[in-house]
């Protein structure tokens, strides 16, 4: 197990620290070699991704379907869900001679998790190696789930890295993050922080308004990044400001790295005039069943053959289709042909390709979602996200609003939620929603679906 994952159940303590023992403690920390701090197999994995583009097709599929039989074996012998759904379905892992044998294969959806938790948990590793993971995604529907320590969380950032690589990216490079960092909007001054684990400016995505973007720019100037790691939304709204106020952005970058929302094509023509650098676009999941990044010299997303298996699904009447992903490498809970919520346009068949990878060029799913405060702050639902146990017990969550400030907060409870837990759920909500708003729980039987029959986070009538 990495350093990482067994400090992990210390970080909220560390957070707690005074910022100046957390630099003395974190440059400490910083000096480790990357194979203490973050294991063994993140070494094994950076060789991985930084050997992958030299792969051939044949090369790729043979690893691909040794992956995939050790990842559905495995299932089958250890997670009874598995073991139920493939003997139901006629599908025999070992069976498997080709990719396209997967085909047989049942699918899993968010709410199978939801409901099926323990069956799909493995017997086979140590509670002691499952690290517990929630998201709520873009759909609304809280799942949890196991990585596995000493693999998931190492994998991940060799990696993130590597998509980074291809923005310039290097060991040793400053790196500045707005992604939901720095959120109790009650200390108004508490909006940077400084990672001295990794030498990292932190500033909140929850305080982006015109009186306080200034203390954003400031704090950024002066710390001087080479990257900046920001949820498009933040971007825009950074962006939106300057050429409003008819300003500049004054802090030389070599990069600008946005995931975890969709960023289309022209928002980020739009980014890399503003900030005058690359702006990489990259796709991945809580999950951590399959990833993807824009290439160096092109703008079509490559999933990453290495990291997990991808299928898409049948195109719907917009020609888009749902991304399927089936895990590697983690075997505390394995997710089999998951369903991800998410949908992609594949690129033309006679797009020009840097990889012969799964391409797509655009990824839907994961829009610029808010929530307005009554000070008229804007709260991105991914920044939201909790990735804590908070929502366990429920089936699904939305919010709707359509008034600033106030927001109603709906739930579908399972059958063993218990209302005692209302209080814990609505003061986690209002952590991250700060002071200037009135928040509403409401138990539903059904949430309100978008036009195209989709579940969603939010249903916002401003």
């Amino acid at each position: 197990m990495s350093l990482e994952d067994r400090l992990y159940p210390l970080l909220s303590l560390y957070d707690r620290l005074p910022q100046g023992t957390r630099n003395f403690i974190g440059a400490a920390y910083r000096r480790l070699p990357r194979r203490i701090r973050y294991g063994r197999a993140y070494g094994e994995f950076r060789d991985l991704a930084d050997d992958a583009p030299s792969w051939s097709e044949s090369d790729i599929r043979e690893y691909q379907l040794r992956e995939l039989r050790r990842t559905l074996v495995n299932a089958a012998s250890y997670c009874p869900f598995y073991t139920r759904s493939f003997a139901k379905a006629g599908f025999r892992p070992d069976a498997m001679m080709s990719l396209d044998d997967l085909a047989g294969c049942p699918s899993l959806t968010k709410q199978d998790i939801q409901q099926h938790f323990d069956e799909l948990t493995s017997s086979e590793i140590a509670d002691s190696q499952k690290l517990y993971i929630t998201t709520g995604g873009s759909t609304g529907v809280p799942v949890g789930f196991h990585l596995q320590k000493g693999v998931s969380r190492p994998k991940e950032q060799a990696f993130l890295e590597a998509n980074w690589r291809r923005a310039g990216y290097a060991d040793k490079a400053r790196l500045a993050l707005i992604r939901g960092h720095v959120t109790d909007s009650r200390a108004r001054d508490n909006i940077i922080a400084h990672d001295a684990t990794r030498d990292w400016l932190m500033l909140s995505s929850y305080h982006l308004t015109d009186e306080r973007i200034p203390e954003y720019l400031e704090a950024l100037e002066k710390f001087q990044p080479d990257f900046l790691n920001i949820y498009p939304s933040a971007a825009l709204q950074l962006a939106e400001y300057l050429q409003r106020h008819d300003q500049r952005w004054r802090t030389p970058l070599q990069g600008v790295l946005c995931g975890s929302e969709q960023l289309t094509l022209s928002q980020k023509r739009l980014l890399e005039g503003v900030f005058q650098c690359r702006v990489l676009r990259w796709y991945g999941h809580a999950e951590r069943v399959v990833l993807a990044a824009e290439g160096t010299y092109s703008d079509l997303f490559y999933f990453w053959p290495h990291y997990g298996f991808v299928e898409f699904g049948e195109p719907d009447g917009d020609g888009l289709r749902e991304v399927i992903g089936t895990t590697f490498h983690n075997m505390a809970m394995p997710l089999v042909r998951y369903r991800t919520g998410d949908f992609v346009r594949l690129a033309k068949p006679d797009a020009r390709r840097e990889y012969a990878w799964p391409a797509v060029e655009e990824i839907s799913g994961r829009g610029q979602e808010f929530l307005v405060t009554g000070s008229g702050r804007r709260i991105s639902l991914t920044a939201f996200n909790m990735h804590d146990a908070i929502f366990d017990g429920l089936y699904a969550v939305q919010f709707f609003q359509s008034e600033q400030g106030v927001a109603e907060f709906r739930y579908i409870p399972s059958p063993e939620f218990h209302a005692s837990r209302l209080p814990q759920i609505e003061d986690g909500i209002r952590r991250k929603l700060g002071d200037d708003f009135r928040l509403v729980l409401r138990e539903v039987g059904e949430v309100e679906k978008t036009p195209r029959g989709k579940q969603t986070w939010l249903i916002s009538r401003l």
